[in-house]
């Protein structure tokens, strides 16, 4: 078995605590799985700002590029603000997307049944919920040209952003949704904003083209949805959702409102895929969805388990170890059956721990 590279790039806030985790699992499995895993770790988001003056060297880049997989923790914070937009943290979330053609973006929305009531919904409309956003990640409006801000009459500004996808776009990331609802509850969504968006119909009629001309995907269910009608919809009855696929803009939006009929961020994680290249090599880069939480930074209370699930992700897309990834999916249900909780997910008749025994605690479970 070949060695597999993992870069890991912790960022800010959270970032470094929680990626510690990952590390004390990376160890472990490596001594008593016999996983072969080689890590290198390097700066990105403010870190690599405070030291390189960027979000992110060419280096890192070329580093990301060479790896099996990349972990990426969080980026951002408050003292980073006032920085020229190029030069945010922000950016090298962008950048590395970009330059490793990370086109889809998988966001699962799954609501553990011992975490039921932290969700703000009532407990039978999310209990056992299971939704899997595909948002795609290098085009739409965040992506689009021109863009900026400009001078215009009488002092005044205006703002600039350009809304763009093509076929192709659409079509690749449309595939990856099936292709996942194949595997899952064969029904895939497709939301947008045709009624009042070109880009938003081209979206539409490319989605219905490419299911009516893949045959294979006969027994899949697809439904059109507004993307607004379907904000409502996942907060009414989020258990008619199977597989989600929409844009950047719609996609950013959706999976945060997803995420949080959850009941906490910190418990969920993301994956981001490139196509096959000639050597049928697919890249890749795996995050939690939550933030870098500055506010709780160097406490040691931040909730490891979205980078847990994360590097899981990781495991199962991008390494070929499916089994492994499976047992830590099953050590993260044990520690929360077993009434452990970081202050995030805290609930009455609960144990309190920190960010390092619930690492400690996943690793238990799989001894």
């Amino acid at each position: 078995m070949s060695k597999k590279n993992l870069l890991l790039l912790p960022g800010d806030g959270i970032g470094p605590e929680i990626m510690n985790e990952v590390k004390k699992l990376i160890s472990f499995l490596n001594t008593k799985k016999n996983l072969d895993l080689a890590i290198n770790e390097e700066l990105v988001g403010g870190a690599s700002y405070d030291k390189n003056k960027t979000p992110l060297t060419d280096d890192v880049l070329y580093k990301a590029q060479d790896s099996d997989a990349v972990l990426l923790g969080a980026v951002g914070g408050p003292q980073y603000d006032k920085l020229d937009f190029a030069k945010r943290p922000e950016r090298a979330l962008l950048r590395l997307r970009k330059e490793l053609r990370l086109f889809a973006n998988l966001r699962p929305a799954i609501c553990f049944s011992e975490l039921v009531s932290a969700s703000s919904l009532k407990p039978e409309i999310v209990s056992d919920l299971d939704i899997m956003i595909v948002r795609e990640l290098t085009g739409g409006i965040y992506f689009g040209e021109p863009r900026g801000i400009e001078p215009i009459q009488n002092g005044e500004r205006k703002g600039i952003n350009t809304h763009v996808y093509t076929t192709k776009e659409i079509v690749r990331v449309t595939k990856v949704a099936f292709d996942l609802a194949k595997k899952r509850n064969k029904k895939v969504t497709s939301a947008e904003k045709s009624n009042v968006m070109e880009a938003g119909l081209l979206w539409k009629e490319e989605v219905q083209k490419f299911y009516d001309e893949n045959k294979q995907y006969k027994d899949i269910e697809l439904s059109h949805m507004l993307a607004d009608n379907c904000a409502m919809q996942l907060v009414r009855n989020p258990k008619q959702f199977d597989v989600i696929v929409t844009d950047n803009l719609f996609g950013d939006m959706l999976s945060d409102e997803a995420a949080m009929l959850t009941g906490s961020l910190g418990m969920l994680p993301s994956a981001s895929l490139s196509e096959k290249d000639k050597n049928g090599r697919i890249r890749s880069m795996y995050e939690p969805c939550h933030g870098s939480a500055p506010d709780i930074a160097g406490k040691g209370i931040a909730n490891p388990l979205a980078m847990i699930l994360s590097f899981a992700m990781a495991l199962k897309y991008s390494l070929n170890f499916d089994e492994v990834s499976d047992e830590i999916d099953k050590a993260v249900r044990a520690v929360l059956k077993d009434g452990l909780r970081t202050p995030d997910i805290m609930e009455d008749g609960k144990k309190k721990v920190s960010t390092s025994d619930m690492g400690s605690a996943i690793i238990d479970k799989l001894n």
